[in-house]
């Protein structure tokens, strides 16, 4: 028996049909032009009989006193002829088909009754590619953490035919499939209580001190709205070479030019129905906590930053310094404070969206902030999976309730990868924001050469 800890029991808590609460990936692979008709046969085979399995891919909720379930993990067998499968797309197999099954997938709830996480190999794409989704619950791993996973079931060398599922991969560190018993787990967590506390005591200096956006500041828009469970993807890929062209002349980091072409993008989304409000939009930004030489944990150990998106600065090159100034000062409190302290002033900026989760508390009169925009960093050079390149990795993250859209990026050699996933009911014509964004890149380029 495995205690969960508190954020991750919240990820399961908080699921409802409404609210899928897994993180997923879409990866397309170049086939290698060497290979005959029967590669996707050959490479789904393979990693079929990949073994042994790994803890973190084991775990499933395990039932104590009645019905409570989310507090504790049991490890068990796994069945991965379930986990896994092969689907093909209908012709022409272009990215319209794929989108149309990838909404299918992420809109549908993991079974409870086994480990949380599945996984496709899609063939019958045009240009002779394939594509590999996978999506496991946040209470298994953070977003960032998956694709770092992803990333290491890959090669550099375009030669290499040995198979790293991502079910086979190690921590930098040995996993065990012994952890401490439940009661080891609490007598470990209680000294640490005394350092939380101190932390939430930080956290309302820096709020009070005017160091931080502010929770429940965000003006309310059209995605501030409860959702259902449909929904809707739009993914674009753009040279990194751009990106970072535009970091260069302006000083400042890819995650600031991430956040101003999705503000511009945003801006234009809205301002074309009439709903782009007077005050700039917040997003909540997750920061990784894991410093180098960590062990890769499992759950969830992310920071969350709150961002001014400058939406009400006409002038890209300005709204840029904006965001820019916002997330300097954001990560300067969170820098200065201890790991653990750091969660807990994560913790406070993100409790109003945790009173949503509840009865009667649906409809806050002011939003923690609008969306969430994840910038995950990818591989910096081409990778393969058996001589199969990866041409771009989509990262596919969670709408929430009264947020109604997520926005993830990564990058993918010189590729820049966004994923856009969104309540199909709340946000009509998602793909259109995949034109916004090619539109505020142009404008960015020019406004800051």
């Amino acid at each position: 028996m495995e205690l969960l800890n508190p954020i991750d029991a919240l990820f399961l808590t908080a699921e409802s049909r409404e609210h899928p609460m897994h993180v997923g990936s879409l990866q397309i692979f170049e086939r290698p032009a060497e290979q005959g008709t029967d590669f996707v046969r050959s490479l789904y085979a393979e990693l079929m009989s990949a073994t042994p399995v790994r803890p973190r891919f084991r775990r499933r909720q395990r039932r104590i006193l009645g019905n409570f379930s989310s507090a504790v993990w049991a490890h068990g067998e796994i069945d991965l002829e379930y986990h896994l499968r092969r689907c093909a797309l209908p012709q022409p197999g272009g990215t319209a088909e794929l989108l149309d099954l990838i909404e299918h997938l992420h809109g549908a709830l993991l079974d409870r009754h086994r480990p949380l996480w599945e996984g496709r190999i899609i063939e019958g794409m045009a240009r002779d590619r394939l594509a590999l989704y996978v999506k496991m619950h946040h209470a298994l791993i953070d977003g960032v953490s998956a694709q770092r996973l992803l990333q290491r079931s890959l090669t550099d060398d375009p030669f290499s035919t040995r198979i790293s599922a991502p079910w086979t991969v190690s921590h930098t560190e040995p996993e065990t499939d012994a952890p401490e018993s439940l009661w080891q787990q609490v007598r470990h967590a209680l000294p640490r209580l005394a350092t939380e506390v101190g932390g939430v005591r930080s956290a309302v200096r820096a709020l009070s001190e005017g160091k931080l956006a502010l929770p429940l500041s965000a003006p309310p828009t059209m995605f501030n709205v409860p959702i259902g469970g449909a929904r809707s993807i739009a993914v674009g890929s753009w040279p990194m070479e751009r990106v970072h062209a535009v970091r260069r002349a302006t000083g400042t980091t890819v995650n600031d030019v991430v956040l101003a072409l999705s503000a511009a993008a945003l801006r234009e989304y809205l301002l074309k129905r009439n709903a782009l409000p007077d005050k700039p939009l917040i997003a909540m930004v997750p920061v990784n906590l894991r410093r180098t030489g960590d062990a890769e944990s499992d759950g969830n150990l992310v920071a969350a930053l709150l961002c001014d998106l400058g939406t009400d600065i006409e002038d890209p090159a300005q709204r840029l310094a904006a965001i820019s100034t916002s997330m300097r000062e954001s990560k300067r409190v969170f820098t200065e404070l201890p790991r653990l302290q750091a969660l807990a002033l994560s913790a406070l900026l993100m409790s109003p969206l945790g009173l949503t989760f509840l009865p009667g508390f649906q409809a806050l009169p002011r939003v923690p902030f609008n969306l969430v925009i994840s910038n995950v960093p990818g591989p910096r050079k081409p990778v393969y999976l058996q001589g199969a390149r990866l041409e771009h990795n989509y990262p596919l993250s969670i709408p929430f309730d009264g947020q109604a859209m997520n926005i993830t990026v990564t990058s993918t050699a010189d590729s820049f990868d966004v994923g856009i996933v969104g309540c199909r009911r709340a946000v009509p014509q998602l793909p259109t924001l995949i034109d916004h964004l090619d539109t505020a890149l142009t404008e960015l380029e020019h406004a800051t050469s």
